[in-house]
């Protein structure tokens, strides 16, 4: 994704972090988030 999409003007974003890994956002896909680097998947 392009920087713009991810980033405020302020440099913040809405996007949880992986807690494992700490530099990729978290994927929602509804019923679970997941992280692609590392794998890690929290379920809601």
């Amino acid at each position: 994704m392009a920087r713009y999409e991810l980033y405020d003007e302020d440099g913040s974003t809405d996007r949880e972090q992986c807690p494992r890994c700490g530099d990729a956002f978290l994927a929602d896909h509804g019923d679970r988030t997941h992280c692609g680097k590392c794998g890690y998947t929290e379920w809601e």
